[in-house]
């Protein structure tokens, strides 16, 4: 990966809650990079900082949250210290933000027409009120929304939760962004809607050239859509690579937990596998690796110290005893449960 093909950059990403108590970590050390372009799926349990960490990019975490260190480079800008001015100039014209209710997107009291002619007017206020129209009925043609024009004078209420979350995908790519950042837009959606919407956003993200980073639990979904898995426990990313390396092959016990756990893994009838214990709490963690108290490969260097990123062929790691490739390889992306598609 050359610096020029780099969009976001991220080193060493930590946000911190402060309590009474002290700074809880939710963030812990998070490197990450996106290419031009490409989607990467950031996936793992509820807990493990996959929401934190997206808000954390474009500057949406409040009080009493803090992004206390790290480097957020977007296409060569630091976007840690920037003026709130400057941030909004880019959010929803270079940044775009998918949330998992489109409640929060969409204002109740105005029109779809009037939310997406403000997304536009925001960054182009030159533009005329006809071509602000064309445009939005042509973002929302995109996402398969019939009747365009018509559905510019529809209130959010006048829509369903599939359609909502559509228009919120469309605001999104109103300005045609050159990174959406979703988080879990599709997890309170039936398979089908939830099919036609990834398929839309791969379908759009591929002819815009716009990279993604998807927030998601379901390893399902990154197995259709994604391009890159970034997998992360307790505030850090535990394994990267492609898809394909990743889920056929994964390094890291968590990955191989939680990719036994699929449904699609286990006979009919048998016994869902699980990953024993939960997810350790933002508070009083103890030392070492986060994940060894539930790890079957755990061993006594695991409880003194927390392993270091180790890169082996374009792909990296955190820890002391990874799974062999001949071991870890046996669930591959096409055992995976396929998700339904709109063609």
């Amino acid at each position: 990966m050359t610096d020029s093909d780099v969009l976001l950059d991220v080193r060493g990403l930590r946000t911190a809650f402060h309590t009474r108590e002290g700074a809880w970590p939710a963030v812990d050390g998070v490197d990450l990079q996106v290419r031009r372009g490409e989607i990467v799926g950031l996936v793992g349990e509820s807990g493990s900082g996959k929401s934190v960490t997206g808000f954390s990019l474009i500057g949406l975490i409040d009080p009493p949250g803090e992004v206390v260190e790290g480097q957020i480079r977007f296409d060569g800008r630091e976007l840690r210290g920037m003026s709130e001015t400057d941030l909004r100039a880019l959010r929803g014209n270079d940044i775009a933000m998918i949330f998992q209710d489109p409640l929060m997107t969409l204002n109740p009291v105005l029109t779809v027409g009037e939310q997406m002619r403000e997304a536009i007017f925001t960054h182009f206020p030159r533009t005329s009120r006809a071509d602000a129209d064309a445009r939005c009925c042509e973002a929302l043609a995109m996402v398969g929304i019939p009747s365009p024009e018509s559905r510019l004078k529809a209130y959010p209420h006048e829509f369903s939760g599939g359609m909502r979350q559509r228009v919120a995908i469309a605001i999104a790519m109103l300005n045609q962004p050159r990174l959406i950042i979703a988080d879990e837009p599709t997890t309170a959606l039936d398979v089908t809607i939830q099919g036609q919407i990834l398929y839309q956003m791969q379908r759009l993200c591929r002819a815009h050239g716009t990279a993604l980073i998807w927030i998601t639990h379901d390893l399902g979904v990154v197995a259709e859509l994604a391009d890159r898995v970034a997998v992360m426990y307790a505030g850090r990313i535990v394994e990267t690579g492609t898809v394909e390396e990743v889920l056929s092959a994964p390094r890291h016990p968590y990955t191989r937990g939680l990719l036994d756990s699929m449904p699609a893994t286990a006979e009919p009838g048998e016994r869902l596998s699980q990953i024993d214990g939960m997810a350790p709490s933002l508070a009083g963690r103890e030392a070492g690796c986060a994940f060894r108290p539930r790890c079957p490969r755990a061993q006594a260097r695991c409880a003194e110290q927390s392993p270091e990123p180790v890169s082996e062929d374009g792909r990296s790691y955190r820890c002391f005893f990874p799974l062999a490739a001949e071991v870890a390889a046996s669930v591959t992306a096409g055992t995976l449960p396929p998700v339904a598609r709109s063609v």
